[in-house]
């Protein structure tokens, strides 16, 4: 085999070696258009197949815009088309989706979220067309609750019934549900009861005729779950845990703001103790205010110290002005005799009276400038109460030699008080930081208690006590080590000086026996004896013959050898 992969590839290197660079160009591009392509394919083959939530365009940008953000907080990714189509991932997740979209209201006007059911196919009978119309409703609608977080298995009874001549015999339709929840589902809860209605809603917009009061939701122990009327109870234990929750809420926010702004001036270990209880109103009320108000007659004048403006409370609306002027006697002819005349009796006084009378009226008509209001207030802070305790600051006393003093057994400290105007700036700073109300009865106390902090200052003594002898031991081991180091570089020394002086001595014996053997030598020579050299001396005579012409020949060489000799010792 490896023989036929040899002999292949030396036929590729010698195709590849008679190719001019023009047709290996063509090669490699051909090469590279085969691997883009199959890049291509394999990305092209990858892109997901995305699933319509409603298979129709939403062309309301609200409703379109509240679809996606409803369907991004259950951690879906969403896809918007071109033509206003929101798609999922995948089938299941638009099942999931549309459940949740049903249950909220949340349907498009032009959608027909079940328009999935209708599976219809051409049959023979109508009786076998309405048999598969209602198996496919009833697997589809299966599908779409099992897709409901908190629901393991599901099952589904539908009665659809004959249908009558007359309406006050015919039978309604009615669907049964049975729900299996998953381990540790919270559905046949009072929490779940959101995801019932849902499930309710949705059956009856599925199936058409069916009403609620004919719909029967029960779990798999037989405990009926669409018993809105019965939960009742459930609700209000529901309503004061949501409302419990929202009180902790509020005095969790300001508690945390409060030791912010104290911890920031007074550090954290010396703020302690903060207490926040809010006496708050969650029953509905409903208010209707009517307000009169001032109308402005003259804006003030922007830069000038105070304020020029006018207002009035009233304005005119209309303004009507009558006159009336009398003068003569008071001579009123009362017309033919036996006919009793028209005078009024107060005229009838003034009778062969002279006199004069200007009498005038004006009428004016106000206009009062007023504002309506109503609303319903919920819920209400009745009143706040918040407590918090500084602590002062614990200042280490020091002895006459300003050595700071440490005792463990009894630790001594000097206490120095928080200032009544320090307190009083920090109950103004909490009072501005909850909103605090005198008319609502509000409570704030900022108190300077002191804390027994026994327990701390001996750990803080002991600590110290401890730095103090790992100081110390540290200082006599350094010392001892100094010295057993000033022991050792003298033993050292006194060492090498021994041995200097031995090896000068070793040399001054050595050259005194060479002076006498060169002055033994001298004498015979100089009498004519012949001289008898021993062996070792002519051997330790050539040798050093040797040494003297190789330090002439290469004095680098010897000076090194020497050094290193030196170092050595």
């Amino acid at each position: 085999m490896n023989e036929f992969l040899k002999k292949i590839l030396a036929k590729a290197v010698g195709f590849w070696a008679d190719w001019s660079m023009r047709q290996r160009g063509i090669f490699l591009a051909v090469i590279v258009a085969i691997i883009v392509g199959i890049i291509m394919l394999f990305r092209v083959s990858a892109t997901p197949i995305l699933a319509p939530v409603f298979n129709v365009q939403i062309r309301d940008t609200d409703v379109l815009e509240r679809i996606v953000q409803r369907i991004n907080e259950e951690g879906v990714t969403t896809t918007v088309s071109p033509d206003g189509v929101v798609q999922v991932a995948d089938q299941a997740t638009a099942k999931r989706m549309r459940t949740i979209l049903i249950r909220e209201d949340l349907v498009p006007a032009n959608a027909k979220p079940w328009q999935i059911f209708d599976t219809e196919s051409w049959t023979t009978t109508d009786f076998e067309r309405n048999k598969k119309f209602q198996r496919s409703l009833t697997n589809q609608i299966k599908e779409n609750l099992k897709a409901i977080d908190g629901i393991d298995d599901v099952k589904i009874g539908i009665v659809f019934p004959k249908e009558e001549l007359f309406t006050t015999q015919q039978n309604p339709v009615s669907a049964s549900v049975t729900i299996i929840p998953t381990p540790g589902s919270d559905i046949t809860q009072s929490q779940g009861r959101k995801k019932i209605e849902g499930i309710q809603k949705l059956l009856i917009t599925a199936i058409e005729g069916l009403k609620e009061e004919n719909i029967t939701i029960t779990d798999n122990k037989g405990l009926q779950l669409n018993d809105f009327e019965g939960m009742k109870e459930f609700d209000k234990q529901a309503l004061t845990e949501r409302q419990a929750k929202y009180k902790r809420e509020m005095e969790k926010k300001d508690g945390e703001l409060v030791l912010s702004l104290l911890q920031s001036t007074f550090t954290k270990d010396r703020v302690r103790n903060l207490k926040v209880d809010y006496e708050i109103g969650f029953d509905q009320e409903t208010y209707e205010k009517k307000e009169l108000l001032p109308t402005m007659i003259k804006e003030r004048t922007p830069g000038l110290p105070y304020d020029d403006s006018e207002r009035t409370m009233t304005i005119d609306a209309s303004k009507s002005t009558s006159s009336t002027k009398w003068k003569g006697t008071g001579i009123n002819p009362e017309g033919p005799s036996g006919v009793e005349g028209q005078t009024p009796p107060a005229f009838k006084d003034m009778q062969n009276l002279y006199g004069e009378m200007n009498q005038d009226t004006e009428v004016t008509n106000h206009e009062w400038s007023h504002q309506d209001t109503k609303g319903e207030r919920a819920p209400k802070i009745l009143r706040k109460t918040v407590s918090v305790n500084i602590d002062g600051v614990n200042r280490p006393k020091y002895d006459e030699k300003g050595k700071k003093i440490v005792n463990p057994d009894d630790p001594q400290r000097e206490y120095v008080p928080v200032s009544d105007k320090d307190l009083a700036d920090a109950k103004l700073l909490v009072q501005n930081a909850i909103g605090y109300d005198a008319i609502r009865r509000d409570d704030v106390s900022v108190t300077n208690i002191k804390v027994d902090r026994s327990e701390q200052f001996k750990q803080e003594d002991a600590a110290i006590q401890r730095q103090e002898q790992l100081k110390t031991t540290v200082l006599v081991f350094l010392a001892g080590l100094t010295l057993l180091l000033f022991g050792f570089i003298l033993f050292r020394a006194i060492s090498r000086e021994m041995e200097r002086r031995r090896r000068l001595a070793e040399e001054e014996r050595a050259r005194r026996e060479q002076m006498l053997r060169e002055s033994a030598m001298a004498e015979a020579e100089q009498e004519g004896m012949e001289v008898s050299i021993s062996l070792e001396e002519r051997n330790r005579m050539e040798l050093m013959e040797s040494v003297i012409n190789m330090a002439k020949e290469h004095p680098d060489d010897a000076a090194q050898l020497i050094r290193t000799w030196l170092l050595e010792e």
